[in-house]
């Protein structure tokens, strides 16, 4: 076995520990990193973007820092990656998720996990793959093609941050970055077998440009995507902590390790197998099902709620579209203004499925948005109506399995769960409710069918982050998940 094997699936925590005792090397790990990316990465189009010469430099800093013997820093030496989205290190190309025109774009901006990850001592790698703009639960575009979910390359690994799930799924890094405007953290991490978290909003701070204001509607984060929930909290622990240049930035910084080992026992947990509204294919509900008695087993209460939203979830998937366009359409028009007109010359980089809703975006009025955040505020208080009573809700991340992966760059999620006619681009993601509230939410690996991984999603209370990753935790000591990774790790390439 190759050393690049046997790191492989290490967590980022081990990695830490291990580099800050001097039992492994930083330019070891680098270069076993980058071995197995080189290697398999082709096969799953999980990197679109790798820095490995800067990546090697970084590495002979963080190994005479150690050499030093001074103070590191939480993640020092561990190699991580970001997403090619609105996600930036200066100097390396930023496509928006493989928007053709924009494929030797360089944006010398750092986006905040980048920079506070950076911080904390890790070493990015390179930028993974993610749909155009971010605008669907799924992982594909004209540009780079689409994500392959390392259980099964003829499927998708789910999306916007299917290239990062990919990547922590397959071993080629422990850590990796999502974003999640809709479920983009939660949804690859329930197709591709990792914990996704999403923190409440405020708690990482959002700090995108020229406006300050832009990620509450929805609520936007970044967040970790990693193996273990101890990783995630490791992660939230350097990401957290307050910002100036977030208005809505919660004050002060919270020190998450060891939270998933807190008991759970008292804890009263809501189980919704539909969050009221989603047809949810069997298996995945059965899983589900199955997977939520290990909280019963650690001592919390468990019951099944019903949950009354006024709208259907098509309505519900639509008014995600229209809530996030807006950010999209202030996106284009900088460039425009900047001198590349996308939707003119380079609107056939776009699916028609955006381009659908980029025109609506152009036309929506203040009487839309009104009528949009009244709908809005009909989820918030069905979730407040829940987790009023109880501590915790638990349901399905997903409605459904991994989809097969399309030939055309322009993948979309089911035309119908259980029966049931969905819209393709959110509408089968039991995630997005929670960025219209900002509640914290992961989502976790309940099982397998038919070798194909179904998550599970735990919602806490607003700023009970520690609430999420106790249960977690408890979940993953009762159930855990790490031999399903024998599957990608024998997968052909």
């Amino acid at each position: 076995m190759t050393i690049a094997d046997e790191l492989a699936y290490t967590s980022a925590s081990d990695l830490a520990t291990r580099i800050a005792d001097r039992s492994l090397s930083p330019v070891e790990v680098m270069d076993a990193t980058i071995a197995r990316i080189e290697e398999r990465n082709p096969s799953l189009t999980a990197f679109v973007f790798t820095a490995f010469d800067e990546a090697r430099e970084a590495a002979r800093v963080a190994e005479r820092a150690v050499m030093a013997g001074g103070p590191l820093g939480l993640l020092h030496g561990v190699p991580v990656a970001i997403k090619d989205l609105f996600d930036f290190k200066p100097g390396w190309k930023s496509t928006f998720g493989g928007v053709r025109a924009l494929r030797d774009l360089v944006i010398d901006a750092r986006c905040l996990f980048c920079e506070r990850i950076e911080a904390a001592g890790a070493i990015v790698v390179g930028k993974t793959n993610s749909p155009v703009m971010g605008f669907r639960g799924t992982c594909d575009n004209p540009l780079f093609g689409p994500s392959r979910n390392p259980f099964d390359t003829t499927r998708n690994t789910g999306g916007s941050s299917g290239g990062s799930a990919g990547a922590v799924a397959d071993g080629l890094v422990s850590l990796a970055e999502g974003t999640d405007g809709g479920g983009s953290i939660r949804i690859p991490a329930s197709w591709c077998g990792v914990y996704g978290l999403k923190a409440s909003f405020g708690r990482v701070p959002y700090v995108g440009r020229p406006n300050a204001f832009g990620g509450t509607n929805p609520f936007l984060a970044e967040g970790p995507i990693t193996r273990t929930v101890a990783d995630a909290a490791l992660a939230l622990t350097a990401l957290n902590g307050y910002d100036s240049r977030d208005p809505f930035a919660l004050p002060g910084t919270v020190d998450y390790r060891g939270i998933e080992g807190r008991s759970i026992a008292g804890l009263r947990i809501a189980y919704s197998p539909d969050l009221g509204v989603y047809p949810v294919e069997p298996a995945v509900a059965e899983t589900v099902r199955r997977a939520v008695d290990a909280f019963v087993e650690a001592g919390a209460t468990v019951e099944e709620v019903s949950m009354s939203i006024p709208h259907s979830h098509q309505s519900l998937a639509d008014l995600w579209c229209r809530t996030i366009i807006p950010i999209n359409c202030v996106a284009l028009r900088a460039f425009t203004d900047g001198g590349l007109d996308l939707l003119g010359a380079h609107r056939g980089d776009f699916p028609d499925e955006y381009l659908r809703w980029v025109d609506h975006g152009f036309t929506m009025d203040v009487l839309d948005l009104a009528r949009d955040q009244a709908m809005r505020t009909d989820v918030l208080d069905a979730v407040a109506g829940v987790l009023d009573r109880y501590d915790l809700l638990v349901s399905p991340t997903l409605a459904c399995l991994p989809v097969k992966n399309a030939d055309d760059g322009n993948t979309k999620g089911p035309t119908h769960v259980n029966g049931e006619e969905v819209e393709r681009l959110i509408g089968w993601c039991m995630t997005y409710f929670f960025n219209y509230t900002g509640h914290p939410a992961a989502s976790l690996p309940a099982g397998l069918v038919d070798g194909l991984p179904v998550g599970m999603q735990i919602v806490g209370r607003r700023y009970a982050d520690d609430d999420v990753l106790a249960a977690s935790g408890a979940f993953e000591r009762l159930r855990p998940w790490q031999d399903t990774y024998a599957i990608p790790r024998s997968r052909a390439i």
